[in-house]
């Protein structure tokens, strides 16, 4: 079997190489913690209270991981108890025009997407089928058709 040959525009994640942000933003906890962030230093008390259905536990690894991608900065002023702030760093402030821009889309356009999901329920109900038969099939007819 023959490596495919990469070119600019193959998307694999193998060769995608904007694929490393998107391992970053991916999970809805790291986009909630930066919006929170965005709107200045934090607590983490505040920042969990602001989170609804965030653990404790996922709010830690959350912050480490975006400590640790230099997105946020973590401050410890040594009183007692210590208290820890949280902000955004340039870099994670440079990203939120990006991470934006999603929320901007989202309120615009996912009444669009809810709708489109609620017409494609009906319309594959309406047929006894599950949502899922007709992608499999059509993946298979086009499965075949490639291989002819």
């Amino acid at each position: 079997m023959e490596e495919r040959e990469r070119t600019a525009s193959d998307v694999s994640l193998e060769a995608c190489g904007y694929r490393r942000v998107l391992e970053i933003i991916s999970s809805k906890w790291t986009v909630l913690v930066l919006h929170v962030l965005d709107e200045g230093t934090k607590r983490y008390r505040e920042i969990e209270r602001r989170i609804e259905g965030i653990s404790q536990k996922m709010l830690t690894q959350t912050l480490r991981q975006l400590e640790r991608d230099g997105l946020i900065s973590r401050s410890v002023t040594p009183t007692v108890p210590p208290m820890v702030d949280y902000s955004l760093t340039p870099l994670g402030v440079s990203l939120m025009h990006h991470v934006r821009s999603f929320k901007e889309w989202t309120n615009a356009y996912y009444p669009y997407v809810e709708q489109a999901r609620e017409q494609y329920d009906v319309k594959a109900n309406a047929g006894g089928r599950s949502p899922g038969d007709e992608i499999t099939r059509g993946s298979s007819e086009a499965r075949s058709l490639s291989s002819r």
